[in-house]
């Protein structure tokens, strides 16, 4: 990352189907919730991992994900997680009948707040950074509907809504004043399709907010708003599309039945030109661009290990990287892609002799002979 200009390791530290962070006060979460003893984070683990960032100007910022994505908490404590392991229509994924694992938690039981102060407190106290990333994605209203509880309180004239404002306004307070953070969420927050709380209820000066969505009509639609904004849309930035889909035994896989995406909900791959291309401020005015903080790639790793992840990551955030830092247009306003393209080249081959493994992006000859593959317009 240093090598590449980038300062800020977002770390997706837990998910729905593994929470590996071994943490002192509530140490089940990891130790039932986890894949295993080799795969999970120690509290040295981490602070070696934070200092060893900072040792290269790399900041890390840790996200616990909830109220969504939290099925794992279940193999601990499932009285505070609604439908562990039973099933998740995926919201703006047609592509994906469903994922298995998911799991929420639930915003009525009284122990939940319990378990996730102590959950962030941990957290709070292993990364020094004065950002935490509270997810607040895709929370999904079947989910919470498979308890009896909540069913209860959805019968009596509860809404979606209503759970998810009272889950952020029971903890956003602790993070934000007990542990003195600046709280990030995902847009789903106040942009949900189905399900969000009045941005209203989020103060700007301790909340930003990330899109994922919809390029930069989200962007603007947030900054508009007055939310700082850290950019990660899909369709230019995730790194994971075009890989296919990962659910077994599933028809809209066919290339035929599906378009020939394979089941990959954000297909195509974003190759090093789309991600290039993307100027995350498009459309905004100087306030508003003044409220975006910066873009972000996002390597999902349902379909990534430590085997693939050099080739997946580079050098196609590098390109990113020169994008943000330097743009990419040229004096004559054109965006130069030609120039790019033999300065990646040359970067590339800078990165494998380093020992990254990165993709190589044109044929050998093509580096060896700078300029002879670009196109003459």
């Amino acid at each position: 990352m240093s090598y590449n200009k980038m300062n800020v390791l977002h770390w997706h530290i837990t998910d729905s189907q593994s929470f590996p962070l071994l943490l002192p006060s509530l140490p089940d979460l990891a130790l039932k919730g986890s894949y295993g003893p080799q795969m999970r984070y120690s509290p040295d683990d981490v602070r070696r991992t934070v200092h060893y960032a900072m040792s290269y100007g790399v900041r890390v910022v840790p996200e616990i994900d909830a109220p969504g994505h939290t099925g794992s908490w279940a193999e601990a404590y499932p009285e505070i997680v609604t439908c562990a392991n039973k099933f998740w229509m995926p919201v703006g994924k047609p592509a994906l009948a469903a994922e298995p694992g998911t799991g929420q938690l639930n915003p009525l039981h009284p122990r939940t707040y319990d378990i996730i102060r102590g959950v962030y407190r941990d957290a709070a106290e292993l990364f020094p950074e004065p950002f935490f990333h509270a997810g607040g994605d895709e929370v999904n209203a079947a989910c919470w509907e498979d308890d009896p509880t909540i069913a209860a309180f959805m019968s009596g004239g509860g809404t979606h809504d209503q759970l998810l404002e009272t889950f952020v306004n029971r903890t956003y307070p602790f993070i934000s004043g007990d542990l003195n953070r600046t709280v990030v969420y995902w847009e789903d927050v106040i942009l949900g399709p189905k399900i969000k709380i009045p941005p209203s209820a989020l103060p700007r000066e301790t909340t930003i907010l990330q899109t994922w969505n919809n390029g930069p009509n989200n962007t603007k639609l947030l900054a508009a708003a007055g939310f700082r904004v850290i950019v990660s849309s899909w369709d230019f930035y995730y790194l994971d599309c075009g890989h296919g889909g990962w659910v077994g035994n599933d028809s809209q896989y066919d290339t035929l039945a599906s378009g020939g995406n394979g089941g990959s909900w954000c297909a195509p791959f974003k190759t090093w030109q789309r991600v290039y291309d993307y100027d995350i401020t498009e459309g905004l005015t100087e306030r508003e661009k003044n409220l975006v903080l910066g873009g972000e790639v996002a390597m999902w790793s349902e379909q990534v290990d430590g085997v693939v992840v050099d080739g997946v990551v580079w050098p196609r955030t590098s390109a990113m990287a020169e994008a943000l830092w330097s743009g990419n247009r040229g004096t004559d306003g054109k965006k130069r892609y030609a120039d790019a393209t033999d300065r990646l080249n040359e970067w590339r081959q800078r990165m494998v002799t380093r020992g990254i493994a990165a993709e190589p992006l044109q044929p050998l000859w093509c580096t060896r002979n700078p300029g002879m593959c670009n196109l003459v317009e």
